[in-house]
């Protein structure tokens, strides 16, 4: 229907979220190697330029790789490694974030991805494997070097700021989490959504799956309800979800099928 590219959008080769804003008809996408948010019209079309960019020194953006929209508070809310940085939905520029959550209180550590629940106040996070080095063989395949904690799924107050303790925080065995790539939340039934595509040198995990969580579960916790990789579901690498609530369904993209998957799910709505 319609294709954004070119050089006036001022995007790059590697975007690893998008998020639609379906309040006020905006599109969000992270330009990690600018360090910038990239705001568009939701019916931009062709070689457009974005209505705002936020981006600059006092921002205090790294490597900005996923975010999230919180349409009913007017924010932006990304993940940075060791901490979450919030903007204002409509900043543009230049602009300090309105709170951050860093410290060692935090526990956040390699934080990849973020969902908003504006209806009971809270923020669930997904942390990646941490301490994890990875790098390219002769061969062309990747191996990583001093793995740490697996990753986790932390649940803060929506209006932490600081040096604060997570809520909850579900990481261990049960988990089955290795590393979350990308969440959405269902608020009516207080549920989280995570993918996890299992290590990243291993091209098919037999590991991978996407999970369902309450917001309230905490400690080594198996997923309520889950859709693994295999060949009932043709999943092999699930990197990104979104719900549809009014079809009952799950979205889910795989990053080694390059597909996009569209499961009827009507058990979590």
């Amino acid at each position: 229907m319609r294709n954004l590219a070119g050089q006036a959008t001022k995007l790059s080769r590697t975007m690893h979220d998008i998020r639609y804003d379906s309040v006020n008809d905006e599109i969000l996408v992270t330009n990690p190697f600018a360090q910038a948010i990239i705001t568009f019209r939701g019916d931009a079309d062709g070689n457009a330029t974005p209505l705002r960019i936020i981006q600059g020194p006092k921002t205090q953006l790294g490597g900005v790789d996923r975010l999230d929209v919180d349409v009913v508070n007017n924010e932006i809310l990304v993940p940075d490694g060791d901490r979450i940085l919030v903007y204002p939905r409509a900043a543009n520029g230049d602009v300090a974030p309105l709170r951050i959550i860093e410290g060692a209180n935090t526990q956040l550590r390699s934080a990849t991805t973020l969902s908003v629940d504006p209806v009971h106040n809270l923020l669930a996070v997904g942390l990646n494997k941490a301490g994890r080095a990875i790098t390219m063989n002769a061969d062309g395949t990747m191996s990583a070097q001093s793995a740490d904690a697996d990753g986790a799924l932390m649940v803060f107050n929506r209006l932490d700021k600081g040096n604060v303790a997570p809520r909850t925080l579900v990481r261990g065995p049960k988990s089955g989490i290795v590393r979350i790539t990308q969440m959405a939340v269902y608020s009516p039934r207080k549920f989280m959504i995570a993918t996890q595509p299992g290590e990243i040198t291993v091209m098919e995990p037999e590991e991978a799956f996407v999970g369902v969580w309450s917001l309230d579960d905490n400690g080594n916790v198996p997923p309520l309800y889950r859709i693994g990789v295999g060949p009932k579901t043709t999943m092999k690498k699930p990197r990104g979800v979104v719900l549809n609530p009014r079809n009952k369904e799950m979205i889910i993209a795989d990053m080694r099928l390059n597909a996009v998957l569209t499961f009827s799910f009507p058990e979590i709505f």
